[in-house]
């Protein structure tokens, strides 16, 4: 397999990377270009090409960053660092992601990355260590401060939307029409796009029982999705995501749905894992 189509197959992991790092999915994708270019103009012999693309993905969005954020002026305790550290094992990530870019704005770059490598994609302390040019135990504290400074009432908050989504959807492929009817409000009602109805789903659907009706034992095919900030579902064929269920949540409750099937939209979407109420810290 030459270099060009390597990329191609980690170009939606690096721009996930990209994107939950920088927060801008414009600036990520010029990241991952960038990253190409850098493939491409080398001479090198890359033995572990999927390591170096994410070293080279992320140092690049370290130093727009670090033109952003102003440096750290402490220093991280290298004897604190190697201490146990209860919250490492907390997989904050994909129950935080770009839904809390806000507070992502709060960490300093070295902070973010780490927390943002870790959590949401799993990359151990040591690779983390080498992109940062630190060690793994610094990596270590610099993911664990991060974790610290983004557990917060108002994060909190937008947990909610997520455990809200995440367990509508659970309702919906056990079959449990009772907690279908308890997660949604009164008034509730499905609409869709051109594009979503073109592809056979409802036009519209008002009332909670009528929307616990449709969705009860359905929607076995749905993954769960990040869609510009926000919990979502999409049903996917062959890897391929076809329609977006894209929710509203409003006093703990789901408002509406509207499938998506626009092309502008689905390019957008990210996979994610679904989070439980007993994950939660």
């Amino acid at each position: 397999m030459d270099h060009t189509q390597a990329f191609e197959i980690e170009r939606p992991r690096l721009l996930g990377i990209a994107t939950r790092v920088l927060g801008d999915r414009d600036e990520a994708e010029d990241v991952v270009q960038q990253a190409w270019l850098r493939l491409d103009r080398s001479d090198a012999d890359v033995e572990n090409l999927p390591a170096w693309l994410t070293t080279v993905t992320t140092r690049l969005c370290l130093d727009r960053l670090r033109v952003r954020v102003p440096l750290p002026t402490d220093e991280i305790d290298e004897t604190m660092a190697t201490s146990p550290d209860p919250a490492d094992d907390l997989v904050l990530a994909e129950s935080v992601g770009a839904a809390l870019h806000v507070v992502l704005e709060r960490l300093s770059p070295t902070e973010r990355v780490a927390f943002v490598l870790h959590d949401s994609f799993g990359v151990e302390f040591s690779t983390i260590a080498a992109v940062l040019d630190t060690t793994p135990a610094a990596a270590r504290k610099l993911a664990s401060r991060a974790r610290a400074k983004v557990q917060m009432p108002a994060a909190e908050d937008r947990l909610a939307e997520w455990e809200i989504v995440d367990s509508f959807m659970a309702a919906a492929r056990e079959g449990d029409f009772e907690r279908l009817l308890q997660l949604l409000a009164p008034d509730a009602g499905v609409t869709a796009d051109a594009a979503a109805v073109i592809v056979g789903t409802p036009e519209r659907i008002d009332g909670r029982g009528e929307v616990a009706a449709f969705f009860n034992g359905s929607a076995r095919s749905a993954l769960a999705v990040l869609t510009d900030d926000r919990p979502g579902y999409a049903w996917f064929d062959r890897g391929t995501a076809k329609v977006l269920f894209d929710f509203t949540i409003a006093d703990g409750l789901v408002r509406s749905i509207t499938f998506r099937a626009d092309p502008g939209v689905l390019g957008r979407l990210v996979r994610r894992s679904p989070i439980h109420r007993e994950e939660r810290p």
